[in-house]
Order: C-alpha cells, then structure tokens, then sequence
C-alpha cells in the first residue's frame, strides 16, 4: 500500500496539474500572472516552511522538497516567483530582531508575498550595494543587477555590506520610492516571465525596526555557500518534466539515473553540517545539472522541429533547465561545473595524433 501524500505535496500536485502546467507555455510568452500566486496563497505553500505559531506549516525538508519539484516541473517562472518568498520567512523566523513579529505572520499566512534582492552579496570583496548608518536607521546606495518579481511582490528583503564588512538584511517596500529605482523589465532566455529587473538606490533610507538580520560577511557566506553547494529541487522537477515527453525506452534508463542522483543529494542535505564540506555536494550538483541537460535534450530530439515552436513543451524546458545551470551559482560552484564539463570530453588516453599506428 502506497504511504498518502503529505497534504501540502497533494496540494501542489492539484496546482500544478490543473492550473500551472496548462498555462505554462502561455505564461512563459507574458508574465506570471497575480492570480497564480493568489491560487498558491489560497493553498498555504507559501507557509511551507514557516512556524506554525505564525500560520506557517513548519514542513519537513523532505515535503518543501517535493512541492519544489512539482512546481517548478509545472512552471519554472511562477515556481521561481513564489521561491524567493520562503528565504526572509526563513530569515525572520530565526530572528530575533523586532521586524520578526510585525512580518512574519503576513508573510507565513500569505498576506505579504516577498522577493529578495541579495545575490550580488556572492561577489565581495566586491560591494554592489553599500550600507552606511543614518539616522536612526540605514542608506542603501549601489545597484542590485537581479530583482525577480517585480510588480507581483509587495516587499522584498534588501541586502548590502557596510564599510567593516558586516552584512545588513533589511525589509523594504517593492516599489518605486526615493532612492530605489527599477529598469524596465529584462528581456532573458528564459523566465522572462517571472519580472525581472535592476535596482539602482540612491541613498534609499530604510529605518532601524525594518532590519532583519546583521553578521560579518564571512559569517552569512559559510551558510550561504552550503546552501549552493546543494542540488536544487528545481532541476529534478524540470528533468522529471522532460522525461513526461518521451517513450519508456528512452526515459527508463534517464529516469534511473535521475532517482540514483536525487536519492544521493537528498541524502547528503539531511545529513549533519560537517566541519569541512564534503567534495560530493558540488558533485552531486553537477550530476543533477548532466542528467536535467540529458533529460531536456531529449525531450528536444524526440519533438524533433515541431519543438521549436514557441508553443512547445520541450523547448520551454530546455530553457528553463539553462536558467537553473545558473540559478544561485557562485564562483565556487562554476568552477566545479566548468571542470566536470572539461572532463566529460577529455580524450580517455591523452590526444590522439589523428593517425593510425602501423607499428604492430
């Protein structure tokens, strides 16, 4: 007998399945609409991981996992709109800042939808956005190259770095204000749906009670740079969806590997921090990238041109699986990639000469 789903997964399966999935192909060509997010409120994912005292569901890892896949294997932009928001619930649910209590439960029930706007911290010593105190409170001066959600969101959780290296989260309004301006939105490979843009801050103030979290830079990458190192859900979503286009034959084998990879990095995230990071995270990262760029491919040959429409399946993920090649990378995490990709096509027994040995 097969164990019910967790009532959060069943959930996302009827999202995805009877609204996210028929639309995809729509919603890629124009914006992820309100009203998917309004359906993703109304069915408490975005409570996944928050604490149940806030209205959140405090799920297991294992359950936020699998809503992931499912949605992102749906519609890779909505899914990537309603990602964001998990991070500052996160962030103040292990607060201990006065924002924690004004934020948390609208944002734990849905009421707020957040985005996040702190990925340019990954470039420091580089500082793109930097943070000076004022006030009573912080100005934010620089430029965030990425800001997903844009028009959909209704705050976002801002990041910069001060002068002695401390980081600075803080909760802002997302939209035009005195000191934070928008580009108009990015016109991308993929997931041009999800609303991307640049923020330029000119000197944006942000008061005291709006600070979500202070730590010395090196302090908050350590943390960061686990979470990277891990395969996303995301790319397991998307290769399931791939192998969905095409024959068992073709899919079997894809499908096994697939299970092998997912069931070797879950394992891994819900083993204990150790000191040193093992060398399989980025590893098994990289594996899931091979297999998701194995599966989508596929699914591109197997449509053969009738995939090249814009209206087709397959070439919407094959897109959206380049955009997950990316998708958090750090300096650290491209270069275990660019290695692997250089070793997939190294010569097993050095160069050949292009002729052949007549010495026998």
């Amino acid at each position: 007998m097969s164990t019910p789903a967790h009532p959060l997964v069943a959930r996302a399966r009827r999202l995805a399945q009877d609204l996210l999935a028929p639309e995809a192909e729509r919603v890629d060509q124009e914006w992820v609409p309100a009203s998917h997010l309004e359906a993703i409120r109304r069915s408490g994912l975005l409570g996944l991981n928050a604490p149940v005292e806030y209205g959140g569901s405090a799920a297991p890892a294992s359950v936020a996992r699998e809503v992931a896949e499912i949605l992102a294997g749906a519609c890779c932009s909505t899914w990537f709109v309603q990602t964001q928001h998990h991070t500052p619930v996160q962030t103040l649910a292990n607060s201990d800042l006065p924002v924690r209590e004004r934020l948390l439960g609208p944002l734990a029930r849905g009421e707020l939808l957040s985005g996040v706007a702190y990925a340019h911290l990954r470039s420091y010593p580089r500082i793109p956005v930097r943070v000076t105190r004022e006030r009573g409170g912080h100005r934010f001066a620089g430029r965030v190259p990425w800001y997903s959600g844009w028009g959909l969101n209704d705050v976002m959780l801002l990041a910069g770095v001060c002068d002695g290296g401390e980081v600075v989260f803080a909760f802002v309004e997302a939209r035009e204000q005195p000191g934070l301006r928008a580009s108009q939105p990015l016109r991308l490979a993929a997931l041009t749906a999800a609303r991307t843009v640049s923020l330029e801050l000119d000197g944006l103030w942000v008061p005291e009670e709006a600070v979500a979290l202070r730590a010395p830079h090196d302090r908050w990458a350590a943390t960061d740079r686990r979470k990277t190192l891990h395969a996303s859900p995301a790319v397991f979503g998307v290769a399931e969806a791939a192998l969905g286009l095409l024959d068992e034959d073709t899919a079997g084998p894809l499908r096994a590997r697939l299970a092998e990879v997912r069931r070797a990095a879950y394992a891994l995230a819900d083993g204990p921090v150790p000191q040193e990071e093992p060398a399989d995270r980025p590893t098994l990262r990289t594996q899931a990238y091979e297999v998701m760029r194995a599966a989508t491919t596929a699914a591109v040959v197997a449509g053969g041109g009738r995939a090249m429409l814009l209206t087709g399946k397959a070439q919407r993920l094959a897109r959206e699986g380049m955009f997950l090649l990316v998708q958090g990378q750090t300096e650290e995490s491209r270069r275990a990639h660019l290695n692997s990709l250089a070793a997939s096509v190294a010569p097993a027994h050095g160069p050949s000469t292009g002729r052949a040995d007549t010495s026998a």
